[in-house]
């Protein structure tokens, strides 16, 4: 049975855009740690949805953006793992998780 609404493959990089697009703004324009860390998730979530798109539209790639998804969702993981590490070690320190504030290398 055919899907009730079918996705075209427009919809779908559109959206995958959108997402990294939003994602791009927030991580340019944010100056909390958490809040930068947040919006590169949603720029990886959007590369994603991009790679699943081509994966179900483009004949030829079966499983290649479902693997490339899932490795980037490895690495956004891990790479959320290590930066909410280093964004507790810099509040330990400096009692602030502001990039401006915490930008300085001070031994």
């Amino acid at each position: 049975m055919p899907p009730l609404y079918p996705i075209g493959l427009q919809h779908g990089l559109v959206l995958g855009a959108a997402l990294f697009a939003v994602g791009m703004a927030g991580a340019l324009t944010k100056r909390n740690a958490i809040a930068i860390l947040m919006a590169i998730e949603v720029m990886l979530n959007g590369v994603m949805v991009t790679f699943v798109t081509f994966a179900r539209h483009i004949p030829g790639i079966d499983l290649g953006g479902q693997i490339f998804a899932m490795f980037v969702l490895t690495v956004a993981a891990a790479e959320a793992a290590v930066g909410v590490a280093i964004i507790i070690t810099v509040y330990r320190l400096r009692r602030t998780i502001s990039v401006d504030q915490a930008d300085t290398l001070r031994g």
